[in-house]
């Protein structure tokens, strides 16, 4: 089978995810260099942007629409992707790790009777063949795997590839109306925080662990987040005390994340904590305590009180702003 790669794209209340936009962008630029033919997926009702699509580099759109398909369906998008993928004879599947890309992928996976890797964070060329790489034991190890099933699904961890802007151009959508879906399941109701970044795929987290002292204190956490157009973020302990929800939790039970900055305040860095974010580019560790494991493996670290230091950072990212 030539190789013939499909991007999955997610689209959330009628826009496409930027975590799939960087999916997009990676499978363009491996598919470059295995000189094959990149084409995109995407499911729903209505689609508002579109016109991002073009600086991923991908030209050719494929867009299943119903009122059904607005909401994710296990079900709805198994088959009609699956269906999609063999009509096509595509070999090299791309999905993001979002909360829908980690139900979707394995399940298309088992459908195809093909090979799977979650969580990929780098995506390499080696004598012809896709070499992918993802964290195993916490973070503690890397493990690079090939795939050697004619089908190959690829699950994407985002904020990890980045999206690597191309000259825009013409991209051609193939608009297909579904009559009958599958709805063997269906999302009865979505309920979110409104207007709050999901940890999983935001460029800035500010986290705040036991060293706030309590929930009241999680206002300068929020302050900072607010001035730098951030997520927060929290330690297990913080949640399991009741302090922050649990779609706030970064951690080996929690989320795992991978931001271009993430700031730990209050965070002593245990290695559950840690394999959830130490992929970040850049980490910013604020502990009273000098001797915190979080300054290990953080780029830039403070020494001191973070009830003194938090004010004044915000002060200064104000005036900055201003």
């Amino acid at each position: 089978m030539s190789n013939k790669f499909l991007v999955i794209l997610e689209q959330r209340n009628g826009y496409i995810k930027k975590s799939s936009l960087e999916a997009a962008s990676v499978s363009v630029k491996i598919a470059n260099q295995l000189n094959a033919g990149v084409q995109a997926i995407v499911l729903g009702d209505k689609v508002e942007n579109f016109d991002l699509i073009p600086l991923t580099g991908i030209s050719e759109v494929t867009f299943y629409y119903n009122k059904e398909l607005s909401e994710y369906s296990s079900s709805a998008y198994t088959s009609l992707i699956t269906k999609h993928i063999t009509d096509n004879n595509f070999s090299e599947i791309f999905i993001s790790n979002t909360a829908l890309g980690k139900d979707l992928a394995p399940r298309l996976a088992a459908k195809l009777d093909c090979g799977l890797v979650m969580d990929c964070t780098t995506l390499e060329i080696v004598d012809n063949t896709i070499i992918a790489t993802r964290p195993i034991f916490a973070g503690k190890m890397l493990m690079k795997q090939k795939l050697t099933s004619a089908v190959k699904v690829y699950n994407l961890r985002p904020n990890a590839f980045g999206i690597i802007e191309k000259e825009p151009s013409v991209v051609n959508i193939d608009k297909v109306e579904v009559a009958d879906v599958c709805l063997s399941t269906k999302t009865v109701e979505v309920k979110k925080n409104e207007g709050k970044l999901d940890v999983a795929e935001a460029d800035i987290i500010v986290s705040g662990g036991r060293g706030m002292k309590g929930p009241e204190n999680f206002n300068l956490i929020e302050n900072l987040a607010n001035e730098l157009n951030a997520a927060v973020g929290a330690s297990r302990a913080v949640v399991d005390a009741g302090w922050r929800p649990h779609a706030e939790q970064v951690g080996q039970t929690g989320k795992t994340v991978s931001p271009n900055l993430y700031i730990a305040v209050g965070i002593s860095g245990a290695i559950q904590h840690v394999a959830g974010m130490r992929s970040s580019k850049y980490i910013v560790a604020i502990n009273k305590d000098k001797d915190a494991p979080i300054f290990q493996i953080a780029d830039y670290g403070i020494v001191a009180d973070a009830f003194e230091v938090l004010p004044s950072i915000i002060e200064e990212v104000k005036k900055i702003k201003q």
